[in-house]
Order: structure tokens, then C-alpha cells, then sequence
């Protein structure tokens, strides 16, 4: 995490930023819960889609308001991040010039606060002014919590992978935790097969395999596709559409979250087709600089 030294955003002492964290706003790397694609994410906040993205800063004022600061200092934030990410202390303080918007509240959920200042709390806001970011509430289901639940199996693949054998694909428990995570539920996994029909209850799935190969030949906005690191040489795409999610390993299979199925994740076989449709998805995805 970050120091919490005061940051400056703009003269006055009171406006000092007491920094908490910062993520990246770009093509390639974005918080999906603000957006099916690097637009819509942008979008959310009020910012222009620029190709070179921005980075979030958020943190509180000298009175325990939450603040998100968008920069255009995009590899200061990146720097910080990865400093962050090892274990090794970086003290994030962006240039004045710098800072884009300041704008009330934080569009995540952070468990820390500053020290010595007032607990997190939303700034006051005028009426004709707009209302604080606030994180999307897990007790619910909407395609902000389907794309965190995407990022959670991302995140989480060999967990999710080890609950399903190569080729067992069969009934599997229902589980959710407690905090209301998605976890597998009592689905057959279609393979990825053309024209293959696997049964009505997985028409949503054959949706969303013929909306991938759609982005193939007429590509979508910005950030739609994304290609990340995976052990063995591997890729981890992630791909969002209306209603839908996909988590894959181009050297393996994927699972798909739907708005329609509340915190279900369904699991797509690997088949003969679905590693060719993968590396072409993989070779229009964006990617981190």
C-alpha cells in the first residue's frame, strides 16, 4: 500500500491528499466495475477516452474525505503500483500539473484509512454538483458485480480450474461463500464446438461464443478484449459483452459469468474450436505496456 504522507492537489493545505492507493485507468488495464470497455470506463468518471489513460489516486483530505484524483501521469502510477505490489515502500506524489479532476468518494471498497485524520467519509456535494463515487454493493447482481466476479476467477484460476478434471465436466455442489463470491454451481459444460447444440439451458453460452467470434470480425471499443500474463507462456483473456463476462487460458478452457445467472459461474470445455477462437482473440486483445 501506499505511504500516507499528505499530497498536495492543489495550493491549499486543507486540499491536501492523504494517498491510500491507485490503480491504472487504460485501454488495457482498467477496474472493470466501471465498464464493459475502456470507454464506458472513462465514461463513468466523466474523463475522455484518451489512448494514453490516466491513473486514479485515492485517498483522504486533511478531514477524512474520500478522494479519487485522476492524473495523466500514467507511469508515475504505474511505478507506484509496482513498488506497491513487491513489498516496497513508494511515495506517490503526483505533479499539481498533473491532476485532471478531483472527484468526490472512491469508485472501490479499501479496508485502510489514513492515520491522525477523521474516519472515511463522502465530502459534502451541491446539488447541481455530482454525487460521490461510491463501489458497487456486493449484496447485489448487476454487471458491475458479474465483472468483479470475472476478475475474482481470474485471479483465482487454479483454484476454479482444480474443481473441474480434464474432461469432467459433470454435476458439480453449488457453493457460494459467504461474502456472497460466485463460486462453480450444478452445470454441464458445453464444449466449444460449431454448431453444436448443447441443449436450451445453454443458449446464453452459444450467445456468447458467437459475440466473441463477432468481435473478430468487427473489433469493439477499447478494453472490450484484454490479454494478461498466465504461467507456462500462456495468456489470460478477459472479455466482456452486454449481459456477459469470460475468463480464459488460451492453453486451457474458459468460464463465463451472465447477468441472467446470479453469481453462477459456468465453465466451457476446451473442444476442438475454442483454442483457435482464444489465440485470435488473443492476438486483438490490448495488452499492459
Amino acid at each position: 500500500m501506499a505511504g500516507t504522507e499528505p499530497v498536495g492537489v492543489d495550493e491549499a493545505e486543507d486540499d491536501a491528499l492523504y494517498v491510500l492507493t491507485a490503480v491504472l485507468l487504460t485501454p488495457a488495464q482498467f477496474p472493470s466495475l466501471l465498464g464493459d470497455d475502456y470507454p464506458e470506463a472513462c465514461a463513468a468518471l466523466g474523463l475522455e477516452p484518451y489512448a494514453e489513460g490516466y491513473g486514479l489516486v485515492l485517498g483522504q483530505d486533511g478531514e477524512g474525505a474520500r478522494w479519487t484524483v485522476v492524473v495523466d501521469d500514467v507511469s508515475l502510477v504505474a511505478v507506484a503500483i509496482a513498488s506497491w505490489d513487491c513489498g516496497m515502500e513508494y511515495d506517490l506524489s503526483p505533479d499539481e500539473r498533473s491532476v485532471v479532476v478531483a472527484l468526490p468518494g472512491w469508485p472501490l471498497a479499501l479496508a485502510v484509512a489514513a492515520p491522525h485524520v477523521p474516519p472515511p467519509h463522502d465530502p459534502e456535494t451541491a446539488p447541481d454538483e455530482r454525487g460521490p463515487l461510491t463501489p458497487p454493493d456486493p449484496g447485489q447482481w448487476g454487471p458491475a458485480q458479474r465483472r468483479l466476479g470475472a476478475d475474482a476467477v481470474a485471479l483465482q484460476w487454479t483454484v476454479w480450474r482444480e474443481q473441474l478434471g480434464e474432461d469432467d465436466f459433470a454435476e458439480r455442489k453449488n457453493a457460494e461463500r459467504e461474502d456472497g463470491e460466485a463460486r462453480p454451481d450444478r452445470r454441464d459444460a458445453p464444449r466449444e464446438q460449431s454448431g453444436e447444440q448443447s441443449g436450451d439451458e445453454h443458449g446464453p453460452l452459444r450467445r456468447v461464443l458467437a459475440e466473441l467470434r463477432g468481435y473478430l470480425e468487427q473489433p469493439p471499443p477499447p478494453g472490450r478484449v484484454r490479454s494478461g500474463f498466465a504461467p507456462g507462456g500462456a495468456r489470460t483473456l478477459r472479455a466482456d459483452g452486454p449481459g456477459w463476462s469470460m475468463v480464459a487460458r488460451t492453453d486451457d478452457m474458459a468460464f463465463v459469468l451472465l447477468d441472467e445467472m446470479p453469481r453462477e459461474v459456468l465453465p466451457i470445455g476446451r473442444g476442438p474450436n475454442l483454442p483457435a477462437l482464444l489465440a485470435a482473440l488473443d492476438a486483438m486483445a490490448v495488452r499492459p505496456a
